[in-house]
């Protein structure tokens, strides 16, 4: 249970009295961590860690790493849902509230910025444009990458690797993932013996963001906007690069308001900003209706990651502490990484067009496995978009 109250143990057995600093000075403090929030989820939960446990000790690295297996089996971005946590802990949900909203201002409002440039000086037709085309190939491997780093800790067996395999494959035979992840979920449940009254009981979030219905239309309105927002946030289960087959589902093809190509910039422009990967989701809304619609969208997606811990955290971790729903959990992660394999096909096919192209992917493909730094993300969007200025003029 989460309470302004609450204790954790230290090592020795004694208690940890979590803190209660001004609403502004704690403001101040997650604002500080989301503007140095570089290099992904790692080394952002990293940065937490090292501030306020090991330094500061607002709570025992044994409850630490119990909350964070919570929120690592949770849709959501990890690092996210923490400061929403110790905002909670320290100041109930008035900080948890203040603490979220400043770790996500910072790269809220300079993807914001990046978006309205993007828009009024139609930066793909400018001198830029072959700096974005570099960039697009560079994206697509570090989705590649993500899929690889994703599946090697979720696939752990082999029936999630064909769990998987048959997600993608039913994706690119034109199911919908509505369908296909509650079945993931289910087929694992059931390969790993949980009973029937376990598995109804918790596919309830899969479900749930099954039955939003998509936002396609040329024109979306704000309301549909973050409808489906609030959809795909529901769904990141396995880290931020979850949430993209979710949002394009919607915001690309014949139906949607963008081209693989915007959605690829987007996606180029969040990895050099310091923030969740999923602050995208500004850009794919302001792409979709204006100032209104980048709002609507990210409130759609970060809301469940606030929600978790300010209305529902306590019954949450009730479910997920049931061994029984791991599997359930397992599965509907499986089917993810599927998914995004397959739209990682779908972008390379977009995408690798040329020879410089091609190069550019091998490249950053290469760096990307490879180079383990805070800041490869931003170095290798970085030299893709220069190779891009140079070859693809």
């Amino acid at each position: 249970m989460i309470a302004v109250a609450e204790t954790s143990e230290s090592p020795g057995g004694a208690e940890i009295a979590p803190p209660h600093p001004p609403l502004g000075s704690l403001f101040l403090r997650f604002l500080r961590f989301g503007a140095l929030a570089w290099g992904g989820p790692v080394a952002q939960i990293g940065m937490i860690r090292q501030e306020l446990v090991e330094e500061e000790r607002w709570l025992s690295p044994e409850r630490f790493n119990r909350v964070l297996a919570v929120y690592q089996v949770l849709p959501g971005p990890e690092a996210h849902e923490l400061c929403v946590y110790f905002g909670m802990r320290a100041r109930g949900r008035i900080g948890g509230l203040l603490a979220g909203l400043a770790f996500m201002l910072p790269g809220f409002v300079l993807m914001f910025a990046l978006s309205v440039a993007y828009v009024r000086f139609d930066l793909r037709t400018s001198a830029l444009a072959a700096a974005f085309a570099g960039c697009q190939p560079a994206v697509v491997a570090l989705i590649v990458r993500a899929v690889h780093r994703i599946g090697s800790h979720a696939l752990h067996d082999r029936a999630l690797l064909g769990i998987a395999l048959a997600a993608a494959l039913a994706t690119l035979a034109g199911a919908s993932f509505a369908l296909v992840l509650p079945l993931a979920g289910i087929a694992y449940a059931a390969h790993r013996g949980s009973d029937a009254s376990t598995l109804h009981g918790a596919a309830f979030v899969p479900l749930l963001a099954s039955a939003v219905p998509a936002a396609s239309a040329l024109a979306p309105s704000v309301l549909a906007l973050f409808v489906t927002g609030l959809r795909s946030g529901l769904l990141t289960f396995g880290g931020a690069y979850t949430v993209i087959p979710f949002l394009r589902a919607d915001a690309v093809g014949a139906s949607g308001w963008m081209s693989d190509a915007q959605f690829l910039d987007g996606l180029a422009l969040s990895g050099i900003l310091p923030a969740p990967l999923v602050i995208f989701a500004t850009f794919v809304g302001y792409l979709g209706a204006g100032a209104a619609g980048a709002l609507a969208l990210t409130a759609g997606v970060f809301l469940p990651a606030f929600s978790f811990t300010l209305i529902g955290h306590q019954w949450v971790e009730r479910l997920v502490e049931q061994r029984r729903t791991h599997a359930l959990l397992d599965g509907v992660t499986a089917g993810v990484v599927g998914l995004i394999a397959v739209t990682a096909l779908q972008f390379a096919h977009a995408t690798l067009t040329s020879a410089p192209a091609v190069a550019i992917f091998a490249a950053a493909l290469f760096a990307a496995f490879r180079w383990k730094a805070k800041t490869a993300v931003v170095w290798i969007v970085a030299g893709a978009a220069a190779a891009g200025w140079v070859t693809m003029r």
